[in-house]
């Protein structure tokens, strides 16, 4: 079943993160279908969260993305080469985001191979938010694009991840937001 919008329009960014996990999401260009099971998010709220209001300000013309109904993309490029996927939640006046970090594949092995130049499947092949969008094949291009239908959608397949299984850490790599927004346990795993 489609994730409808309500799902995302949800005030609690850290619910829809916490949910998303055992969902699947999928992408599919020039009819190459692939996509998994999402495995690992990490939330970031517009409200008490340095790190979001960092980025915000630091990369204020491309996080207009932000600013949508929630149930869209927003992808950025870090370091020049590596593209991140999060999708919005709440509402346009509140920029909510759940950044996608990982997925357990499930369709289309073979092209997220090609696409990542990778000759056999290896751990790493959708673990990681770089990775994992370079395998989906989105870039920033993406931005905007509404959750409901190709090229980029996600569904519930009624697989709820137990509470038992989920693991809450602190988001990775937000050392420059300060210690506070570093130790936030908004990252979930399962």
């Amino acid at each position: 079943m489609l994730l409808p919008p309500s799902f995302y329009q949800r005030p609690d960014v850290l619910l829809v993160a916490r949910e998303l996990l055992g969902k699947y999401v999928f992408t599919q260009f020039e009819g190459e279908l692939t996509g998994g099971r999402i495995v690992e998010t990490e939330a970031y709220r517009h409200h008490g969260d340095e790190a979001l209001a960092l980025h915000l300000r630091r990369k204020a013309r491309q996080a207009q993305g932000l600013y949508r109904p929630g149930g869209h993309a927003y992808l950025y490029a870090v370091y020049g080469r590596h593209t991140l996927f999060n999708l919005t939640t709440h509402d346009a006046a509140h920029p909510d985001a759940v950044l996608i970090r990982a997925i357990e594949p499930t369709e289309g092995l073979e092209v997220m191979l090609r696409r990542r130049g990778l000759p056999a499947p290896a751990r790493n092949l959708t673990a990681g938010p770089g990775t994992l969008t370079q395998a989906l094949g989105l870039t920033p291009a993406h931005t905007g694009v509404a959750l409901q239908a190709p090229p980029l959608w996600l569904e519930d397949r009624g697989a709820a991840v137990p509470e038992a299984l989920v693991r809450r850490s602190p988001r990775i790599g937000l050392a420059y937001a300060g210690p506070e927004a570093a130790g936030l346990p908004w990252r979930f795993r399962c």
